[in-house]
């Protein structure tokens, strides 16, 4: 899921560099962050059910030592959840970012380069 959302990042800003910004464009950039904002939901479920898994083997440890391989186990799952769990968030966080430049650049509020990723706003620089 990782490649899959740096790729889209990087596609998303090569339609924004080229001006490739149709109204069909939109609309396919707007279902695919949709796309990824559930998965960052379902993502962000398994993630704290994970993490109440591990605070609950960790107060069972107190009661009884046989608990223990059982916090280290969610503990071990744990961390790789929350690292995807920060790569969606942020990835997720950067298309929507795309999105409102790519709306603004529609809107005529930005003017770009065909070609460049230099962009400005009408009367001074973003």
């Amino acid at each position: 899921m990782k490649k899959e959302l740096q790729d889209y990042i990087k596609q998303a800003e090569r339609w924004i560099a080229e001006g490739r910004l149709s109204p069909q464009i939109m609309e396919r950039f707007k279902t695919n962050i949709g796309f990824f904002q559930h998965e960052r939901l379902i993502h962000l479920i398994v993630t704290m059910t994970f993490a109440l898994l591990t605070v609950g083997s960790l107060a069972m440890c107190f009661c009884t030592a046989y608990f223990l391989p059982l916090f280290f186990l969610f503990l071990v799952l744990e961390i790789p959840y929350i690292y995807h769990y920060y790569k969606l968030e942020n990835g997720t966080q950067k298309l929507q970012r795309l999105y409102r430049k790519a709306e603004e650049i529609i809107a005529g509020e930005i003017e770009i380069e065909i070609g460049s990723n230099n962009t400005s706003k009408k009367g001074g620089k973003v």
